[in-house]
Protein backbone atom coordinates (compact mmCIF):
# COMPACT_ATOMS: atom_id res chain seq x y z
CA UNK A 1 0.00 0.00 0.00
CA UNK A 2 2.87 2.35 0.75
CA UNK A 3 4.42 1.57 -2.63
CA UNK A 4 1.09 2.14 -4.38
CA UNK A 5 0.64 5.50 -2.65
CA UNK A 6 3.87 6.62 -4.34
CA UNK A 7 3.32 4.95 -7.72
CA UNK A 8 -0.33 5.99 -8.07
CA UNK A 9 0.78 9.25 -9.72
CA UNK A 10 2.19 7.37 -12.70
CA UNK A 11 0.05 6.95 -15.84
CA UNK A 12 -2.44 4.11 -15.57
CA UNK A 13 -0.78 2.20 -18.41
CA UNK A 14 2.62 2.43 -16.73
CA UNK A 15 1.18 1.07 -13.48
CA UNK A 16 -0.41 -1.81 -15.39
CA UNK A 17 2.80 -2.74 -17.21
CA UNK A 18 4.91 -2.43 -14.07
CA UNK A 19 2.52 -4.65 -12.12
CA UNK A 20 2.53 -7.31 -14.84
CA UNK A 21 6.32 -7.25 -15.10
CA UNK A 22 6.67 -7.86 -11.36
CA UNK A 23 4.00 -10.57 -11.21
CA UNK A 24 5.27 -12.47 -14.25
CA UNK A 25 8.96 -11.79 -13.80
CA UNK A 26 9.79 -12.05 -10.11
CA UNK A 27 10.28 -15.83 -10.31
CA UNK A 28 13.34 -15.13 -12.44
CA UNK A 29 14.90 -13.62 -9.30
CA UNK A 30 14.65 -16.86 -7.31
CA UNK A 31 18.29 -17.88 -7.96
CA UNK A 32 19.50 -14.56 -6.50
CA UNK A 33 20.56 -15.11 -2.90
CA UNK A 34 22.59 -13.33 -0.24
CA UNK A 35 24.22 -14.70 2.88
CA UNK A 36 23.81 -12.98 6.28
CA UNK A 37 26.21 -10.08 6.62
CA UNK A 38 26.62 -9.67 2.87
CA UNK A 39 25.80 -6.30 1.32
CA UNK A 40 22.21 -6.36 0.09
CA UNK A 41 21.10 -9.21 2.37
CA UNK A 42 18.65 -7.17 4.47
CA UNK A 43 17.08 -5.44 1.47
CA UNK A 44 16.69 -8.74 -0.38
CA UNK A 45 15.04 -10.35 2.63
CA UNK A 46 12.48 -7.56 2.68
CA UNK A 47 11.86 -7.62 -1.07
CA UNK A 48 11.97 -11.24 -2.15
CA UNK A 49 13.26 -13.86 0.29
CA UNK A 50 12.20 -15.08 3.71
CA UNK A 51 14.81 -15.13 6.42
CA UNK A 52 16.21 -13.64 9.59
CA UNK A 53 16.61 -9.89 9.28
CA UNK A 54 18.18 -9.39 12.68
CA UNK A 55 19.25 -11.77 15.42
CA UNK A 56 20.24 -10.25 18.74
CA UNK A 57 20.48 -11.38 22.33
CA UNK A 58 17.13 -9.90 23.35
CA UNK A 59 15.01 -10.45 20.23
CA UNK A 60 15.01 -11.70 16.65
CA UNK A 61 13.32 -10.10 13.63
CA UNK A 62 12.16 -12.45 10.86
CA UNK A 63 10.93 -11.57 7.38
CA UNK A 64 8.06 -13.92 6.54
CA UNK A 65 6.20 -11.71 4.06
CA UNK A 66 8.49 -10.54 1.21
CA UNK A 67 6.99 -7.46 -0.39
CA UNK A 68 8.08 -7.22 -4.04
CA UNK A 69 5.60 -9.74 -5.57
CA UNK A 70 2.76 -8.24 -3.56
CA UNK A 71 3.62 -4.80 -4.86
CA UNK A 72 3.06 -6.26 -8.32
CA UNK A 73 -0.27 -7.72 -7.24
CA UNK A 74 -1.55 -4.48 -5.74
CA UNK A 75 -0.48 -2.56 -8.86
CA UNK A 76 -2.44 -5.01 -11.00
CA UNK A 77 -5.38 -4.60 -8.63
CA UNK A 78 -5.24 -0.85 -9.07
CA UNK A 79 -4.94 -1.28 -12.84
CA UNK A 80 -8.13 -3.33 -13.01
CA UNK A 81 -10.04 -0.77 -10.94
CA UNK A 82 -11.83 0.84 -13.94
CA UNK A 83 -13.62 -2.46 -14.51
CA UNK A 84 -15.68 -1.53 -11.44
CA UNK A 85 -16.12 2.09 -12.47
CA UNK A 86 -19.54 3.63 -13.05
CA UNK A 87 -18.91 3.76 -16.80
CA UNK A 88 -18.60 -0.02 -17.06
CA UNK A 89 -21.80 -1.98 -17.61
CA UNK A 90 -22.26 -5.21 -15.68
CA UNK A 91 -22.36 -7.29 -18.86
CA UNK A 92 -19.04 -5.92 -20.07
CA UNK A 93 -17.51 -6.30 -16.62
CA UNK A 94 -18.53 -9.95 -16.47
CA UNK A 95 -17.03 -10.61 -19.90
CA UNK A 96 -13.72 -9.08 -18.91
CA UNK A 97 -13.58 -10.90 -15.60
CA UNK A 98 -14.41 -14.25 -17.21
CA UNK A 99 -11.82 -13.65 -19.94
CA UNK A 100 -9.17 -12.82 -17.34
CA UNK A 101 -10.10 -15.83 -15.23
CA UNK A 102 -9.97 -18.26 -18.15
CA UNK A 103 -6.67 -16.77 -19.35
CA UNK A 104 -5.09 -17.16 -15.89
CA UNK A 105 -6.27 -20.75 -15.41
CA UNK A 106 -5.27 -21.75 -18.95
CA UNK A 107 -1.81 -20.25 -18.57
CA UNK A 108 -1.46 -22.00 -15.20
CA UNK A 109 -2.30 -25.38 -16.73
CA UNK A 110 0.32 -24.87 -19.44
CA UNK A 111 3.11 -23.49 -17.24
CA UNK A 112 2.50 -25.86 -14.35
CA UNK A 113 1.46 -28.84 -16.43
CA UNK A 114 4.77 -28.91 -18.27
CA UNK A 115 6.81 -27.51 -15.34
CA UNK A 116 7.89 -24.64 -17.59
CA UNK A 117 7.98 -21.63 -15.29
CA UNK A 118 6.27 -19.99 -12.35
CA UNK A 119 7.09 -22.31 -9.47
CA UNK A 120 10.34 -23.37 -7.86
CA UNK A 121 9.00 -26.82 -6.91
CA UNK A 122 8.14 -29.00 -9.94
CA UNK A 123 5.14 -31.28 -9.51
CA UNK A 124 5.52 -35.04 -9.75
CA UNK A 125 3.15 -37.96 -10.24
CA UNK A 126 2.36 -39.56 -6.89
CA UNK A 127 1.27 -43.00 -5.80
CA UNK A 128 -2.39 -41.93 -5.96
CA UNK A 129 -4.41 -39.34 -7.85
CA UNK A 130 -4.74 -37.35 -4.62
CA UNK A 131 -0.96 -37.31 -4.14
CA UNK A 132 -0.53 -36.10 -7.72
CA UNK A 133 -3.10 -33.33 -7.26
CA UNK A 134 -1.45 -32.23 -4.00
CA UNK A 135 1.91 -32.07 -5.76
CA UNK A 136 0.41 -30.10 -8.65
CA UNK A 137 -1.17 -27.59 -6.26
CA UNK A 138 1.87 -27.30 -3.99
CA UNK A 139 2.68 -23.64 -4.67
CA UNK A 140 4.95 -21.19 -2.92
CA UNK A 141 3.06 -18.41 -1.14
CA UNK A 142 5.90 -16.50 0.56
CA UNK A 143 6.86 -15.00 -1.79
CA UNK A 144 3.85 -15.85 -3.97
CA UNK A 145 4.94 -17.68 -7.09
CA UNK A 146 3.42 -16.85 -10.47
CA UNK A 147 1.53 -20.16 -10.41
CA UNK A 148 0.10 -19.34 -6.97
CA UNK A 149 -1.11 -15.97 -8.27
CA UNK A 150 -2.54 -17.43 -11.49
CA UNK A 151 -4.57 -19.90 -9.43
CA UNK A 152 -5.82 -17.53 -6.75
CA UNK A 153 -6.41 -14.48 -8.94
CA UNK A 154 -7.79 -16.54 -11.82
CA UNK A 155 -10.40 -18.25 -9.66
CA UNK A 156 -11.14 -14.90 -7.98
CA UNK A 157 -11.92 -13.31 -11.37
CA UNK A 158 -14.36 -16.11 -12.17
CA UNK A 159 -15.93 -15.89 -8.72
CA UNK A 160 -16.33 -12.11 -8.99
CA UNK A 161 -18.00 -12.54 -12.39
CA UNK A 162 -20.46 -15.07 -11.00
CA UNK A 163 -21.35 -12.83 -8.04
CA UNK A 164 -21.49 -9.53 -9.92
CA UNK A 165 -25.27 -9.12 -10.01
CA UNK A 166 -26.15 -11.36 -7.10
CA UNK A 167 -28.02 -9.77 -4.20
CA UNK A 168 -28.83 -12.16 -1.38
CA UNK A 169 -27.95 -12.59 2.32
CA UNK A 170 -24.67 -14.30 1.47
CA UNK A 171 -23.42 -11.59 -0.89
CA UNK A 172 -24.53 -8.85 1.51
CA UNK A 173 -22.67 -10.62 4.30
CA UNK A 174 -19.52 -10.71 2.17
CA UNK A 175 -19.97 -7.07 1.17
CA UNK A 176 -20.13 -6.05 4.81
CA UNK A 177 -16.89 -7.86 5.59
CA UNK A 178 -15.32 -6.34 2.49
CA UNK A 179 -16.12 -2.77 3.54
CA UNK A 180 -13.19 -2.70 5.94
CA UNK A 181 -10.69 -5.40 4.86
CA UNK A 182 -7.61 -4.07 6.64
CA UNK A 183 -9.60 -3.41 9.81
CA UNK A 184 -10.89 -7.00 9.80
CA UNK A 185 -7.45 -8.40 9.04
CA UNK A 186 -5.80 -6.55 11.92
CA UNK A 187 -8.67 -7.24 14.32
CA UNK A 188 -8.80 -10.97 13.62
CA UNK A 189 -5.11 -11.35 14.52
CA UNK A 190 -5.71 -9.92 17.98
CA UNK A 191 -8.90 -11.96 18.41
CA UNK A 192 -7.01 -15.13 17.52
CA UNK A 193 -4.21 -14.20 19.91
CA UNK A 194 -6.68 -13.53 22.73
CA UNK A 195 -8.49 -16.81 22.06
CA UNK A 196 -5.19 -18.69 22.00
CA UNK A 197 -4.13 -17.20 25.33
CA UNK A 198 -7.52 -18.09 26.79
CA UNK A 199 -7.39 -21.70 25.56
CA UNK A 200 -3.79 -22.06 26.75
CA UNK A 201 -4.75 -20.76 30.20
CA UNK A 202 -7.85 -22.95 30.57
CA UNK A 203 -6.97 -26.17 28.72
CA UNK A 204 -3.20 -26.00 28.82
CA UNK A 205 -0.59 -26.98 26.22
CA UNK A 206 -0.86 -30.14 24.13
CA UNK A 207 2.33 -29.67 22.07
CA UNK A 208 5.26 -28.95 24.34
CA UNK A 209 4.64 -25.54 25.84
CA UNK A 210 2.13 -24.67 23.12
CA UNK A 211 -1.44 -25.56 22.19
CA UNK A 212 -2.35 -26.49 18.64
CA UNK A 213 -5.18 -28.10 16.69
CA UNK A 214 -4.81 -31.39 14.87
CA UNK A 215 -7.09 -31.27 11.81
CA UNK A 216 -7.68 -28.97 8.83
CA UNK A 217 -11.46 -29.00 9.39
CA UNK A 218 -10.82 -27.25 12.71
CA UNK A 219 -9.11 -24.40 10.85
CA UNK A 220 -12.15 -24.00 8.59
CA UNK A 221 -14.47 -24.10 11.60
CA UNK A 222 -12.46 -21.34 13.29
CA UNK A 223 -12.58 -19.36 10.04
CA UNK A 224 -16.38 -19.56 9.83
CA UNK A 225 -16.83 -18.71 13.51
CA UNK A 226 -14.49 -15.71 13.17
CA UNK A 227 -16.34 -14.46 10.07
CA UNK A 228 -19.63 -14.35 11.97
CA UNK A 229 -18.02 -12.98 15.13
CA UNK A 230 -16.41 -10.10 13.24
CA UNK A 231 -19.49 -9.25 11.18
CA UNK A 232 -20.86 -6.65 13.59
CA UNK A 233 -17.48 -4.89 14.12
CA UNK A 234 -17.04 -4.81 10.34
CA UNK A 235 -20.51 -3.35 9.86
CA UNK A 236 -20.02 -0.67 12.51
CA UNK A 237 -16.58 0.31 11.26
CA UNK A 238 -17.87 0.35 7.67
CA UNK A 239 -20.58 2.82 8.69
CA UNK A 240 -18.02 4.94 10.50
CA UNK A 241 -15.72 4.77 7.48
CA UNK A 242 -18.43 6.08 5.13
CA UNK A 243 -19.28 9.00 7.44
CA UNK A 244 -15.76 9.95 8.48
CA UNK A 245 -13.69 12.58 6.71
CA UNK A 246 -10.46 11.42 8.34
CA UNK A 247 -7.88 10.37 5.77
CA UNK A 248 -6.43 7.48 7.79
CA UNK A 249 -9.80 5.73 7.97
CA UNK A 250 -9.71 5.03 4.24
CA UNK A 251 -6.70 2.75 4.67
CA UNK A 252 -8.87 0.34 6.66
Amino acid sequence: MIALSALVYLPHRVITVLGLIIVFGHNLLTPVTFVPGEFGYSLWMILHDRGVLYAGESFQANISYPTLPWVGVILCGYAIGPVYGSAMESTDRKKRLVSLGIACVTLLLVLRGFNIYGETLPWQAGATSLDTMISFLNYTKYPPSLDFLLLTLGTSFLLLASLDTKDNPVTRFLQTLGQAPMFIYALHLYVLLACYRLVLATIGPNQGDLYHIDHVWQIWLITVVLAFALYLPAKLFGQYKRKSNKAWVRYF
